[in-house]
This record gives C-alpha cells, structure tokens and sequence, in this order.
C-alpha cells in the first residue's frame, strides 16, 4: 500500500477511535479527553501496536502522526487564548507568578530529592527534577471548555501559571546545559542570551499583536480572498509557534497562546472562533489527545521503574498542590479555588516529553527513565480531568 494510502487510513483509524472514546467517556460523565487518551493508549505499543502492523510498511508514519498531534496542540492553546482577554491575565497575573514560580522551584526540589533516593547522580537527579517540573496547559485547558469554566477566575489563573511554569521550565533546562555540557563562562554568557531572546521576543511578539494583528485581521476580512480570515489565522499561529522557538527560545504552544490572546482583541474573535473551531476539535485536537496514548508502552516499565513512576507521581501531586495553595491564597482565592487551580497544574505534557527527548539523546537519562516519564504524562492526563470536574461540580451543588 503506498504511504498515502497508510496515512489516510491511520488517521481514520484515530480519529474515530477518538471519537468513540470521547463520546464513552462523557456518557460515563467524564471529560472527552479522558476518553481520546485512553483509546489512544489502547491503539498504542501498550496493547494493539497499531503503527506495527502489517498494513502499515511506512516507517515515517509514526512521525507524521506526531508532527500533527502537535499542530492539534498548537490549535488547542491558540484557541483556549482567543477565549481568553489580556484583562483577565492582567488580574491573576499575581496569583499566576508565585503560584507558578512555586511550583517550579517545589516540584524540581522534591524531584531532585527523589531521584537521589533512587540513587541518580546529581546531574541526573537535577535533570529529572528538570523533567517534572513543567505543565501541561492543553489537558486542563480542554477540560475547563468543555466545563465553560476557562475565563473563570480559577481558570484565568490557572493558564497564567502554568505559562510561568513552562517558561521557567525552559529556561532552567537552557541553564543547565549551557553549565553542565560547556564551559561554566561561556555558559553563564548563553543563559543570558537566552533570557534576552526570551524578554525580546515577548516584547517584539506583544507589540505586534497588541497594535497590528486586530487591524490585518479586519483588513484580510475585507478582500476578495476564500476563507482569508482563517488563513490569515492559522499563518499567524503557526508564526507566532515558530518564532517561539526560534527567536525567543520558548515553547511553540506558548507563543500560539500569545497569538489567541492577542486576536482575542479582534472585533472578529467571534467569527474566528465559530469558523476555526470545527476542524481544531473534530481533527487535530483528537490526535493530539490520542497521540498521547500512542507515545506510552507500559511493557518496557520495570520493576524499579513502577516504583519510580509512583515517586514522580507523588511528586507532580503534591507539589502543585502546595505551591497552588500557597500561591492562591496569597492571591486572594478561597481554600477551593487554590485546590482547584493545584488540581488543574497536575497534568506533564508536551513540555516535559520534549525535555525528556533532550534528556535521553544528551544520555542524562536512560530509556527506562524515560517510558516512566511518559507513562507519568498519560497517568496525570488521565486523572486530572475527572478530578477537575468533580471539583467544579462540587462547587456549583453547594452552591444550589
């Protein structure tokens, strides 16, 4: 069968797989995404090994299907920042920095001490100290939209912190490779070139879209082009994705957060939603989601490696949940609104595998290591929505 042929049918596969599983999942009263992750663990090396069979001779389709699951996380975040307003940042911005701040600095602590426990050098126990401390924004971001909760107070805040998070995250994985794997000078000189791309690239990034991208967005409406409008949005996504990365040494998702926030600002944030929407959440958030499950192979775990898994969950648990608590208190939240937003930190994502795959070709970390962590990612994906609904539900029964 020609590669073509195989990728049609993949993606057919998964996407009614997720679909399947999103509707089982929310008739047993839980969020879609539950559901999506877990057929994708089900399609996965864990049980079927769909990308293993006969049918499928490509060995580029796996990559493929990765390449678009992190289109399908790029449309997520943009889309949870168009339902979003800079005045809405601006009010939890206290709130998101310690509590995020905190949880970075906590989560990496209580890693490094766990990883010495398991008798990891401390290079490698700072490395994967490293790992656990990002979070994912996609996985509670999807739950809090389908709850109608995202401009909530707790779900305001709960995106700002975890963007803290994954900046500060990025920029502690720059340090220490730029002091373990060069010189400690020339290090200290990249660490901070780094954090100048980082300030630039959000001042350039904020700039652009604060003064320009409303106006061209009304402007592209306005010519004689088919479908300008979304063309003209998924350019400046996946621009503001790249430039990310390139430029100001961020994460992808972070920068098309950015480019959400800022076209929220467009009188035509309505239109953009309502027309964008459809093919992000009916295509590629689905194969986000599922191929989170197909990236796990619970086979390859050990013994050790169980106990370790149960380690950095305990870890990632409990360590959002204090530095949420801390830093929503602090910031004014009640003691529920503070779990609540631990709750929604919980989940490692798309961050932590890529610092993992740093981790893994720089041999900081092994590969046993490294299917604990990505069975950490589906663990966390799986147990968070749930909890995160539960707590709103809860909230909204009291309040009856």
């Amino acid at each position: 069968m020609l590669p073509f042929l195989q990728f049609i049918l993949v993606v057919t596969i998964i996407i009614i797989a997720a679909k399947v599983g999103g509707y089982l999942s929310v008739r047993l009263g839980q969020p879609a995404v539950v559901g999506e992750v877990l057929a994708g663990l089900i399609l996965g090396p864990s049980m079927l090994n769909l990308l293993h069979w006969p049918v499928f001779s490509d060995e580029h389709l796996g990559e493929t299907i990765i390449l678009l699951a992190e289109l399908g996380v790029l449309i997520l975040l943009f889309i949870a920042g168009l339902n979003l307003h800079l005045t809405d940042l601006a009010k939890s911005s206290k709130t998101a920095v310690l509590a995020g701040s905190l949880g970075f600095i906590l989560t990496l602590s209580m890693g490094y001490i766990l990883a010495t426990i398991f008798s990891f050098e401390k290079q490698q126990a700072l490395f994967i100290g490293l790992i656990l401390a990002p979070t994912s924004i996609g996985i509670s971001a999807q739950t809090l939209m389908e709850l109608k909760m995202l401009r909530s107070k707790v779900g305001t805040t709960l995106l700002g912190t975890a963007a803290i998070d994954d900046i500060l995250g990025v920029l502690g994985v720059s340090l220490f490779l730029a002091l373990i794997l060069g010189e400690v000078t020339s290090g200290l000189t990249g660490v901070f070139v780094i954090l100048l791309r980082m300030i630039l690239y959000l001042a350039v990034a904020s700039a652009i879209g604060f003064w320009l991208l409303p106006k061209l967005a009304q402007i592209t409406e306005k010519l004689p082009i088919s479908q300008g409008l979304i063309a003209f949005t998924f350019v400046t996504v996946l621009l503001y994705a790249w430039s990310a990365e390139v430029v100001g040494h961020l994460a992808a998702i972070i920068g098309a957060f950015l480019a959400g926030i800022f076209l929220s600002r467009s009188s035509l944030m309505d239109k953009i939603n309502e027309e964008f929407s459809p093919i992000a959440f009916g295509v590629f958030v689905p194969i986000f989601f599922v191929n989170v499950g197909l990236s796990a192979n619970v086979r390859q775990i050990s013994l050790e490696g169980l106990f370790l898994l149960g380690g950095m969950t305990a870890v990632v648990i409990v360590s959002k949940l204090i530095s949420a608590w801390i830093g929503g208190r602090f910031g004014g939240m009640t003691h529920r609104e503070s779990l609540q937003l631990g709750v929604g930190m919980i989940p490692r994502g798309e961050v932590v595998l890529i610092v993992a795959t740093v981790g893994i070709t720089e041999g900081l970390i092994s590969a046993g290591v490294f299917s604990a962590v990505v069975v950490l990612v589906i663990l966390t994906t799986l147990i968070t929505p749930p909890i995160l609904r539960g707590s709103f539900f809860w909230q909204k029964s009291n309040r009856r």
